[in-house]
């Protein structure tokens, strides 16, 4: 098969384009090698330097696509609100401009990089009265050390638990509004060409080659240039925020079975290892894979940060056959190798 594989030069891409390749697929690569993204050019065959918002660019790498995998993407929770029109043209409108070409073009299989973020918080549960959503966290609660979310009927501390691709999604950064918007419109060019959308709800992807010493690096990342450069890990509220960290290269055999899979106009997929940790526990383990000093707890809060969201992987491991294959000391390991 032959796949067109969109942010294929960044932190997940490479690795997306390694089990591509691995699995007998010819691989097209369409990247804009942006600033904020991309530290040393990339060594990647069959490259088209591009944005995806180039609409004659994306039609000359699609000629002879049988699939694509959509990565290319503005991530990360925003640092200012200068980043709002950044994020929906980047992403929301990036996502546009390639659907309307594999219209198009009559490309029919499109794998579409999502995330965890489109869920906002996750799914909880009040003793009193039963699973409900929490509202938006105050900022008043927050300066507090208030971080759990209140049940919003009897203000109650909620339990949280495992969120299925069924929930109604909640989006609450311009990022996470982004993600979502480019599942809507995927599921909106599906239904008008008959064509077939898996979209991968990622969680918080860590692992070798993660980006360095960027605003929009994921927290993993951040811990570990904190700790190269002999700095303890600065963990935002209490560190007993809920995550499910995933392998890089566990989304890697993620993508690479979606593309090969039949589904029906649009299913999403969570895509997560399954096992709950939190913020704390991760800044732990770098600390003591690096030899480090201990993580600091700050209090320190960002009013666009969830309090808890992990996911339910059950569906793409019974659908697909997907089974991660690295706990977090083993991925951490690898991290700290690499």
């Amino acid at each position: 098969m032959k796949v067109l594989l969109t942010g294929g030069a960044g932190f997940i891409g490479r690795h997306v384009h390694h089990q591509l390749l691995a699995d007998g697929h010819e691989v097209v690569v369409l990247d804009s090698l942006r600033a904020d993204v991309h530290g040393q050019p990339p060594d990647v065959e069959n490259l088209v330097v591009a944005d995806v918002r180039d609409a004659d660019a994306v039609a000359t790498a699609l000629r002879g696509v049988d699939a694509v995998v959509h990565l290319a993407s503005k991530v990360g929770l925003g640092v200012s609100l200068d980043d709002i029109d950044d994020y929906v043209s980047s992403n929301s409108l990036g996502t546009a401009v390639l659907l309307r070409q594999l219209g198009r073009l009559g490309v029919g299989r499109l794998v579409y990089a999502s995330s965890m973020v489109v869920y906002g918080e996750g799914r909880y549960r009040c003793h009193r009265h039963g699973e409900i959503a929490p509202g938006p966290r105050r900022v008043e609660d927050l300066r507090d050390g208030l971080f759990e979310p209140p049940c919003p009927v009897c203000g109650e501390f909620l339990v949280p638990g495992l969120v299925e691709e069924s929930a109604r999604p909640d989006p609450r950064n311009a990022y996470a509004v982004s993600k979502l918007s480019g599942e809507q419109l995927a599921a909106g060019w599906a239904r008008e060409t008959g064509g077939q959308v898996a979209a991968l709800r990622f969680h918080n992807v860590y692992g070798p080659g993660m980006p360095r010493n960027t605003p929009y690096a994921g927290v993993a990342a951040l811990f570990r240039s904190g700790l190269e450069r002999g700095l303890a890990p600065q963990v935002f509220e209490d560190g007993q925020q809920r995550r499910d960290f995933v392998e890089v290269r566990d989304i890697a055999t993620a993508v690479a079975l979606a593309v090969e899979a039949e589904h029906a106009e649009f299913t999403a997929y969570n895509v997560g290892s399954g096992t709950v940790h939190t913020i704390g526990d991760l800044a732990s383990e770098l600390s003591r894979a690096y030899g480090g000093p201990a993580p600091e707890i700050t209090g320190r809060f960002r009013l666009g940060d969830v309090r808890h969201v992990t996911a339910d992987s059950g569906r793409i491991k019974a659908e697909l056959g997907w089974k991660p294959a690295y706990d977090l000391r083993d991925g951490v390991a690898a991290l700290v190798r690499s």
